[in-house]
């Protein structure tokens, strides 16, 4: 297909249209049609391996997750279908739902019932009949649509999973309710859900994915995307008087997340969904809950579709791998599957917008990262967002986000993430890690319980080993850093070590420098940490210290730049340390203070 022309009147960051976002549709649509079954029921796309959920469950998934693309693209377009997306996929509904659970029918579907991840799916679907219900659903015959709401029906259940996947039955009942079918039970459904999701809501536009403290663009592209998108379809505005601003509180933080080349922080799990981070920005924009000018909503966008797209998201056959640029296993989780990188289909969600919207007609604008350098404080989930504008570089320091409680996650168990570097794969040399040092043995963070986050800095504790608590805490102004972790409990001369970025050749600066806890002479020492998200030989500078005492206080300053020739990172910070209490000057002569106090279990002051 002819790439259309870019527009720099327009769009002077990206160059994209409208036009530009319904071409890359079309071409993620027409590259899968060769893996499709006979009948268009299952959607089989080659990958490395099956998900935990087996091949059927796959090609469900591809069917359903393209559907949801071919849904936006032509409910977007009003119902013009050049392609002819919808009638395949109308094909497809049928023979998906004709014998369903028959692993002797190329076409079926499994059950819901009988697998768990058709229950994700079926939101999918249903949300794609929704959206395209004047032109697909209302053309089918009787038997077919009695079928398609009979395998949907399951959805309507509680939740097999106690987390955003309450939200799939939301979905599912939403379209039901318009179709006039087992409405009770979808209100119900819907009121379930809802509730469910209500207990880990935090405030200030955060919720917890569950009863944990798993913090990531799931709260962009699930906990705020169904809720929201379910009222404004819905028309309910009762609804979108609560969730609404919700999305809004949230956009003002998540907005920060994503770099001036248009990357949105890997940070968490499901980095292959790629560009589905966009679709809460284009959420506020559809709904008018969002801080985001117009502009600004296109240019945040388009960078992230433009930025996957630019470096290999896709491969030689159009199709979207299992990775981040390209293909990269360590980002993947069991439920990953061939077809699992098409929920980026979310990030399209603007195409509902109509084409005379000023998201579409007004100049694009600058992003957060672009504007001025700002590091901003987020207590809810304990996290710290750096961003500096030289560079459009994003850091963010995690003192509060875990997914599990057992082995480190390397999407998760990270003191910080950034927008150009790792993390990196290996257990035994982590990058932005401080860790005790046992018989050769790196210990983990394990499950970080938040201490508190204010103006530039956060804090957390964590229990590497029985009996051992290590009390971190983040400074931050421009790209300077201050890294403190107090360790208490640990046997005399134990060995630590702090990590720092890990960048690959072509990547920006890394530096750490020792300032207090480490030996006068102490210094970085670069580990060679293999392949990152962001390519191969990545190198991360590590300091070695050994405690001292009941408590040893460790502090270092790090910095990340994509500066040319930046300066030492000793010059952005004059650090002074008095017991527990750090006096940091910065090079405009303002002074912050922090205290570390495992008595207190947090920061007793900054300023």
């Amino acid at each position: 297909m002819p790439t259309p022309p870019e527009n720099r009147e327009l769009s002077p960051y990206t160059g994209w249209t409208r036009a530009h976002w319904e071409a890359a549709a079309d071409e993620l649509l027409l590259a899968v049609r060769p893996y499709a079954s006979p009948r268009h029921g299952l959607i089989d796309l080659p990958g490395p391996r099956p998900s935990r959920s087996g091949i059927r469950s796959d090609g469900l998934e591809g069917y359903a997750r393209t559907f949801l693309l071919a849904a936006l693209r032509v409910a977007g377009a009003r119902g013009d279908d050049p392609h002819g997306h919808l009638a395949r996929y109308a094909v497809g509904l049928a023979a998906g739902t004709e014998t369903p659970g028959d692993d002797a029918d190329p076409d079926s579907w499994p059950q819901p019932a009988d697998v768990r991840q058709a229950v994700v799916e079926s939101a999918s679907v249903a949300l794609g009949l929704r959206l395209t219900r004047p032109w697909l659903w209302d053309a089918l015959d009787d038997r077919t649509r009695q079928r398609a709401a009979d395998w949907l029906l399951p959805a309507l259940d509680p939740s097999p999973v106690d987390n955003n996947w309450w939200l799939f039955g939301l979905t599912v009942a939403g379209f039901l309710q318009d179709a006039g079918i087992e409405t009770d039970r979808a209100a119900a459904t819907i009121d379930r859900s809802l509730d469910r999701i209500e207990q880990w809501y935090l405030g200030a536009g955060w919720y917890s994915d569950g009863d944990n403290r798993a913090f990531d663009h799931y709260n962009a592209w699930a906990l705020h995307f169904y809720p929201v998108l379910h009222a404004h379809l819905t028309g309910d505005q009762a609804l979108l008087d609560r969730y609404g601003p919700r999305l809004h509180a949230h956009l003002d933080a998540y907005t920060r997340l994503f770099g001036a080349d248009g990357a949105p922080l890997p940070f968490g799990r499901s980095l292959t969904y790629r560009f589905a981070a966009a679709a809460a920005p284009w959420l506020g924009a559809l709904t008018g809950h969002t801080p985001l000018s117009p502009g600004a909503t296109r240019r945040l966008a388009s960078g992230a579709l433009r930025y996957f797209l630019d470096r290999g998201a896709t491969d030689e056959r159009g199709l979207l791998t299992l990775g981040w640029h390209g293909p990269y296993a360590p980002v993947l989780q069991s439920y990953s599957g061939p077809g699992s990188p098409y929920w980026a289909s979310k990030g399209f969600l603007g195409l509902l917008l109509p084409g005379g919207h000023p998201a579409w007609t007004d100049p694009e604008q600058p992003l957060p990262a672009e504007t001025a350098d700002a590091v901003t404080a987020l207590p809810g989930p304990g996290l710290l967002v750096q961003s500096t504008a030289a560079d459009g570089l994003v850091r963010l320091h995690n003192h509060g986000s875990n997914h599990v409680a057992g082995e480190d996650d390397s999407g998760y168990a990270r003191h910080a993430y950034s927008t150009r570097t790792g993390p990196t794969s290996s257990p035994e040399a982590p990058d932005n890690h401080f860790a005790l040092l046992l018989d050769g043995r790196v210990s983990r963070r394990g499950p970080a319980v938040p201490l508190g986050a204010g103006p530039g800095w956060a804090a957390s504790r964590h229990t590497p080993l029985p009996g051992v608590e290590v009390l971190s805490a983040t400074l931050a102004r421009g790209r300077a850093e201050v890294r403190a972790h107090l360790v208490t409990g640990a046997p005399d001369g134990t060995a630590v070590r702090q990590t720092g970025w890990a960048t690959t050749p072509d990547g920006p600066t890394a530096q750490l420098h020792a300032v207090h806890g480490y030996p006068q002479d102490a210094e970085t020492v670069l580990l060679d940490t293999g392949a990152t998200l962001q390519g191969p030989d990545s190198r991360t500078a590590a300091l070695h210290g050994t405690t001292r005492g009941p408590e040893t206080l460790f502090v270092a300053l790090a910095s990340l730049t994509a500066e040319p020739a930046p300066a030492p990172v000793t010059t952005l910070a004059r650090v002074r340390v008095s017991a527990r209490t750090l006096q940091v000057t910065w090079p405009d002569g303002t002074t912050s203070r922090l205290t570390l106090d495992p008595e207190a279990a947090g920061v007793s002051d900054a300023v």
